[in-house]
């Protein structure tokens, strides 16, 4: 069997799959059965994200390798008439595709590893054969299910390849699928991949960490209003990288499934980008707390504040210089590319569809 993966995130989890999963299927199926695994990277959701298609090329790929099962990975969500696919399957040609995202952010691996078995095992079963009624009449959904609700069956049309599908729905479902997305963008890419904006965060943390007026500002401001300022410093980040960045999706498409689309991806950008902001942020505390505490001395600071620097002043101080900081950085990102900002914020299959929806040329 192969494992067939799109590069970045999913050939990383396949091949880390790979390593336990022959001795876990066989031990499984029993009766003495064993098997291959072949991984196999590349980018087999190029220019679609429509499942027929994928099944299609899939299943064409396995054609030709003689793969007697074939499990595809991807970490691109995938819709079928308004629903979120969790897997599609096809008994009679031993194919499987599997979503990433559909399985959420956490414990992924485990749940990855969990599914394809599953999926495995099912297509290798005595009802992948076609002897004892069709395939579509006897789905594996009670182990499936039970492991990754809120999973259920999802209606398929009679021109498809796969006859059986899974998919994730409701509140929870979106949810579920929302930050599978994030994760599959891995926000914390975001930090070293703004070098230009961090440069400026940096440099106008150090200097006002020595600027009198930062420190009397910081010593006059409340709690609520430091939180405001970290607040508004964020949001102005995050605002501004998705801005500058042309971060935001836009539907050609006037259909409710191509509008829930739309939403999907968005928020995911923004909660992508947002926690990416939010490690900066955290890492400019630290940072400035650190130079502050190597340069500032208690009588020069009680001197201009007429307050002791204590414990409680060198946090409030690192806190507020971070948010100014953190402007900086906003404005300091204007000097980055766009498609480094796109780089940052998302996976590589996710940023070839948003190249190939703005008819450019797709990343390599």
């Amino acid at each position: 069997m192969a494992l067939l993966a799109d590069p970045d995130a999913p050939t990383d989890i396949a091949r880390r799959m790979a390593r336990i999963l022959p001795a876990r299927l066989a031990e499984k199926a029993g009766q003495g059965r064993l098997f291959d695994v072949e991984v196999v990277s590349e980018p087999f959701t190029s220019g679609t994200e429509d499942p027929p298609t994928l099944m299609r090329r899939i299943m064409d790929r396995g054609s030709r390798e003689n793969w007697d099962i074939v499990v595809a990975l991807t970490d691109l969500p995938l819709h079928s008439r308004g629903r979120r696919i969790v897997v599609d399957l096809s008994h009679e040609h031993g194919l499987a595709l599997l979503s990433l995202p559909s399985l959420g952010g956490l414990r992924l691996q485990t749940r990855a590893l969990r599914a394809v078995e599953e999926a495995v095992l099912g297509l290798a079963g005595p009802h992948a054969t076609g002897t004892e009624g069709p395939a579509r009449s006897q789905p594996f959904l009670g182990p499936f299910a039970a492991r990754l609700t809120p999973v259920h069956p999802g209606p398929i049309g009679e021109e498809e390849t796969a006859d059986l599908r899974y998919v994730v729905s409701g509140p929870r479902g979106y949810l579920r699928v929302l930050v599978g997305m994030v994760r599959a963008n891995r926000p914390w890419r975001l930090v070293p991949g703004l070098s230009k904006a961090l440069a400026a965060a940096l440099a106008t943390g150090a200097v006002a960490t020595v600027n009198s007026t930062t420190w009397s500002l910081a010593e006059a401001l409340s709690a609520p209003r430091l939180v405001i300022a970290m607040a508004g410093s964020i949001a102005l980040m995050i605002g501004w990288l998705i801005v500058d960045g042309e971060l935001w999706h836009r539907s050609t498409e006037g259909s409710p499934e191509a509008r829930q689309r739309t939403r999907l991806y968005n928020a995911s950008t923004v909660m992508t980008v947002g926690i990416g902001v939010l490690i900066c942020y955290g890492g400019l505390i630290v940072i400035n707390l650190t130079w502050a505490l190597f340069i500032l001395t208690d009588r020069v600071f009680a001197s201009m504040t007429r307050t002791p620097l204590d414990a409680t002043e060198y946090v409030t101080l690192s806190w507020f210089v971070a948010s100014v900081a953190t402007v900086g950085g906003a404005l300091g990102s204007g000097l980055e590319s766009d498609e480094a900002i796109r780089a940052a914020a998302y996976s590589k299959r996710e940023e070839e569809r948003r190249h190939l929806l703005r008819g450019d040329q797709p990343a390599t």
